[in-house]
């Protein structure tokens, strides 16, 4: 059983190395063809061969020169072989075309070589050489044939096959650099598709006339041109190129003109029955050959053209999928050219998100580094500071002491362990030693009064260095901090660039149907997310909005729909006619912020020390602020409302709550030697479930009134710019609907006279409210707090309150007659 198991494991095993070898000797073949057909110009010269032998209205041949130009441009190196292909393929037909193909080139090559000079863009003047070029040399030849007379419809045949060339030199140039092996854009313009398509068709022309048992070439050729396209483009595509190619074929030879029909048809079937992949492509073209043979006017039986047909679709079943699958990458409109731009654009985010993430590593790695510079370091620099500077104290004392060789080679430890213990005593005696470590260092050292005097002098600088030292210790620290904070908010936003548009293509009909059930016509739904609190949808509207229907109708019944407030963020009218509105649909916030305030400069000035701030930060955050500078007047004025420009701008930029306020007091502590501090008294207020932050530094306390009653939210910390160091109390709370918030300064809690208890005294003025107006409330406690001074405002004041409501949209939700549960 065993042996048949690893027998088993073993065909299995050599049947994927065969799958391998063969597919990496198609891969090699492929390479070989690409290189012999492309590379080496063999595809360029039998394409030249074939529009040698073209010609429209049966004696024009305005195919050559356009080809040969174009290739002379773009593909220098080959155009001596696409010349000699040309000049065969003019051979098959007559001496007469040989001898004018070649003519045209060289006409055009010496006048593009003496007029080039005078042209600044080369490009541009081509298509009017190759017309001039065409028309001479035309001219010229039927000038000869027709024994030096030319008639006006010689002329006019000259005209007409150097306009065609013109248009030709236009379009061969798009389409040259298809054949390019060389890199190029993902996907086709649908310009370039077109004169691709203008280009195979010129081709095919040249295989008029050949055919094999009875059967045409031509039409084979061209019929899986069709199908081809048809396949892999769609009906759009195969229909077009049916058209094109059937015109070009009805211009060369006016009896296939029927050819168009049967051409534009099959295309047209044969797209659309694409789904049946080439079974379905291939009934397509069956039955147009029927129906066109059964009831169209050709001359060929309807047998040969089923046979042709046949042919046709045995060509289209054993071309390589490989090759299929490129053209549909390259052909707007196909699945596969959605899904490689799709695919290119996911590229491109992949390749952005890992930019973003190496810089917050980067970010990471330098904080880090900031951090841990001092870890291993501390002990270390300690000592050698230490060492430093009993060195310095034994250069001025010890050096020209004649007891040193004793002191310091005999009793090192002694003597080391007495200079440290009198540095100690000096340090914590604050410059006065105490009488027993004197006497033991007279015991010691002879120069017991020099020896302190040193110490003491050099200590001096060593306080100096120790501070110095704390403080780039606490500058790095500062740095490690917002580095740290900066890789956070590039690690979020990486996160946010990895989010993709979700498929919600149930949910998109479902409201779809649901709006037309109502009886609105909508164009388009789309849905970027349906995250609760988030919720995310564009709509093309084929109205101006002129009367609202979209804030008044269509929010509403997606209010209703989706369970929560829906409002119109932005809609945009294209102004064209029957132009179409593009909405754009949000969740509304849960919970509004009503505010009031009030405040006074010291002794009813102009400028006041205090500052405050409401910020809106997105659509779930507001942040309610408080600056109170030290001091009165325009210098605190101007370093309270510095603090909040600070805070304001670092908290918009994503950075969390706590290290943003680090970063405004490490910048107030080191900007400035002045003492100038200010306080901060911050509240971030989440407007989806009305969640409260409050970060207090060396602010008064804050009260919350509920009812009937006042809670108080207060934090111990320093006022900001004191010191560098020091750790954000965060105090969180849950606030909710109808909730008082009154936040103050120190002029407010502190302002009433002859007051044993603010908390209590400001408990119960808040109790005693008897209106729930923001505005009313903050100008009633500020007015019975300067009565209480009789009227004197000894000081700044500023209060600020904030009533939570719920959000009340404008509009009221429609009942949905068929409510959908979008969300599982």
């Amino acid at each position: 059983m065993e042996k048949a198991e690893h027998s088993f494991i073993d065909q299995g095993s050599n049947l994927e190395e065969t799958k391998l070898e063969v597919s990496k000797r198609l891969t090699s073949l492929q390479v070989k063809l690409d290189q012999f057909f492309l590379q080496k110009g063999v595809a360029l010269i039998l394409i030249g061969f074939l529009l040698g032998r073209a010609l429209i209205l049966s004696h024009l041949s305005p195919f050559a020169l356009p080809f040969f130009v174009s290739v002379y441009m773009m593909r220098r190196k080959k155009a001596p072989l696409v010349l000699l292909g040309l000049l065969v393929g003019a051979f098959t037909l007559s001496i007469a075309n040989t001898a004018f193909t070649f003519s045209c080139a060289v006409i055009f090559l010496v006048a593009f070589r003496l007029l080039a000079r005078f042209q600044r863009d080369e490009i541009k003047a081509l298509p009017y050489y190759v017309f001039f070029t065409s028309f001479a040399a035309r001219c010229v030849f039927l000038y000869i044939q027709n024994r030096e007379t030319i008639t006006l419809y010689d002329g006019m045949m000259a005209g007409v096959e150097a306009s065609l060339t013109f248009i030709l030199t236009l379009i061969f140039m798009q389409s040259i650099p298809l054949l390019s092996l060389k890199k190029r854009k993902k996907s086709y313009k649908t310009e370039e598709v077109v004169s691709l398509i203008i280009m195979l068709a010129s081709v095919l022309t040249g295989t008029i006339g050949w055919s094999i048992y009875n059967l045409s070439v031509e039409h084979i050729l061209s019929r899986y041109l069709v199908l081809l396209f048809a396949f892999v483009g769609g009906a759009t595509v195969g229909s077009t190129v049916g058209v094109v190619t059937g015109l070009i074929f009805s211009l060369a030879n006016v009896s296939s003109f029927y050819q168009m029909s049967l051409l534009a048809f099959s295309g047209l079937l044969g797209g659309l029955l694409k789904e049946g992949r080439r079974i379905g492509t291939s009934i397509g073209l069956l039955i147009a050959t029927v129906l066109i043979g059964m009831y169209g006017d050709s001359q060929t039986p309807l047998i040969q053209n089923i046979y042709e047909s046949s042919i046709a679709i045995l060509l289209l079943l054993i071309t390589p999928q490989q090759l299929t699958s490129k053209m549909a990458k390259h052909i707007p409109g196909t699945s596969e050219f959605a899904m490689e731009q799709q695919q290119y654009m996911r590229k491109i985010r992949d390749i952005t998100v890992h930019r973003v993430e190496q810089f917050s590593s980067v970010f990471q790695a330098l904080s880090n580094s900031f951090s841990q510079y001092d870890q291993w370091r501390d002990g270390e620099q300690e000592d050698q500071e230490l060492d430093f500077f009993l060195s310095n104290v034994t250069e001025k004392t010890c050096q020209s002491c004649f007891k040193k060789e004793q002191c310091w080679a005999k009793n090192f430890d002694k003597t080391y362990d007495l200079m440290k213990k009198v540095m100690d005593d000096y340090d914590h005696g604050e410059g006065v030693l105490p009488q027993r470590t004197h006497r033991e260092l007279e015991k010691h050292c002879v120069r017991a009064k020099k020896v302190e005097g040193a110490i003491y002098q050099e200590l001096t600088f060593y306080y100096a260095n120790q501070k110095l030292r704390k403080q780039v210790k606490e500058s790095r620290k500062l740095v490690a901090e917002q580095l740290l904070g900066v890789s956070e908010v590039m690690g979020d936003f990486a996160n946010e660039i990895k989010r993709e548009r979700e498929n919600h293509q149930k949910q998109e009909e479902m409201i779809l149907d649901a709006l037309q059930d109502f009886g609105l016509e909508i164009e388009q739904v789309e849905i970027y997310c349906l995250e609760e609190g988030n919720i995310d949808i564009d709509m093309t509207i084929p109205t101006n909005n002129s009367h609202g229907e979209c804030e008044k109708i269509i929010a509403p019944l997606l209010s209703d729909i989706l369970g929560e407030t829906i409002i119109v963020k932005k809609a945009e009218y294209v102004a064209y006619p029957n132009g179409y509105t593009y909405v754009t649909f949000r969740s509304d916030k849960s919970y509004v912020v009503k505010t009031g305030v009030a405040h006074a400069a010291k002794g009813g000035g102009f400028i006041s020390g205090d500052s405050y701030s409401m910020i809106e930060l997105g659509a779930r955050k507001y942040a309610i602020a408080i600056s109170d500078g030290m001091g009165n007047g325009e210098r605190a004025h101007h370093e309270s409302n510095e603090t909040l420009k600070l805070l304001q701008k670092i908290l918009q930029s994503g950075i969390e709550e706590k290290v943003a306020i680090k970063s405004v007091n490490s910048i107030l502590s080191l900007r400035t030697t002045d003492e100038i501090f200010s306080t901060l008294d911050l509240a971030m207020i989440d407007l989806q479930d009305a969640s409260v932050k409050f970060l207090k530094i060396g602010s008064t306390p804050s009260f919350i009134k509920r009812g009937n009653k006042v809670l108080k939210v207060e934090s111990s910390n320093l006022p900001m710019g004191i010191i560098q160091e020091f750790d954000v109390d965060v105090v969180s709370d849950q606030l909710k609907a109808g909730d008082l918030l009154v936040m103050m300064s120190d002029g407010i809690f502190e302002g009433p006279k002859h007051v044993e208890n603010y908390d209590v005294w400001m408990k119960r003025k808040i109790k005693e409210l008897q209106t729930e107006d923001p505005q009313e409330i903050a100008d009633l406690i500020m007015e019975e707090v300067i009565r209480t001074r009789s009227g004197v405002i000894e000081d700044d004041m500023t209060i600020v309150v904030a009533k939570i409501e719920h959000n009340t949209p404008k509009w009221a939700a429609i009942p949905v007659s068929k409510r959908k549960a979008l969300i599982s």
